[in-house]
């Protein structure tokens, strides 16, 4: 019974986005998984910097990360690397691509970060409760032990 309702919900979440990565928000009957979605729908709460260059920063580095960060911590990814590699290779395939969009992620941001990636203001700024409650949970040891990089089964650095 249970293992039919889960499978209902991951073909419901299939329709929505078809190749079954996150994030979706669902908004009526919208479905995006785009930043760009929320500025636009909300400019008086805007995700991005108002100034031209560094919201152009800002997708670039999104674009960096989705496309060549993230993609190769992805599941899926790692475990088409070991069925073709190797358990072994594939931590160092990763990681060598990993490395490789981080250090191209520094580059890009080293002449525009300030306090924060592309200046000194965080967006969004229409959620300084969310802000705050992030904060003050970061600094319970329960919160702090439950990163993913002190996971058991997190990739050691």
């Amino acid at each position: 019974m249970v293992a039919d309702h889960m499978v209902c919900k991951i073909e419901y979440f299939m329709t929505l986005n078809p190749i079954g990565d996150m994030p979706v928000m669902v908004d009526g009957d919208v479905v995006s998984d785009s930043f760009c979605y929320f500025n636009e729908k909300n400019p008086q709460h805007p995700l991005l910097p108002s100034d031209l260059k560094r919201k152009a920063i800002n997708y670039q580095a999104a674009y960096l990360v989705s496309s060549s960060i993230q993609p190769l911590q992805s599941l899926p990814v790692l475990k088409y690397f070991e069925e073709k590699v190797g358990a072994d290779e594939k931590v160092v395939r990763a990681r060598t691509h990993v490395g490789k969009g981080f250090a191209a992620l520094g580059k890009l941001l080293k002449d525009y970060a300030g306090k924060y990636a592309t200046g000194d203001e965080v967006f969004p700024t229409q959620f300084p409760h969310l802000l705050r409650l992030h904060e003050a949970y970061s600094k319970l040891p329960a919160f702090q032990d439950a990163v993913p990089e002190k996971q058991l089964d997190a990739p050691s650095s």
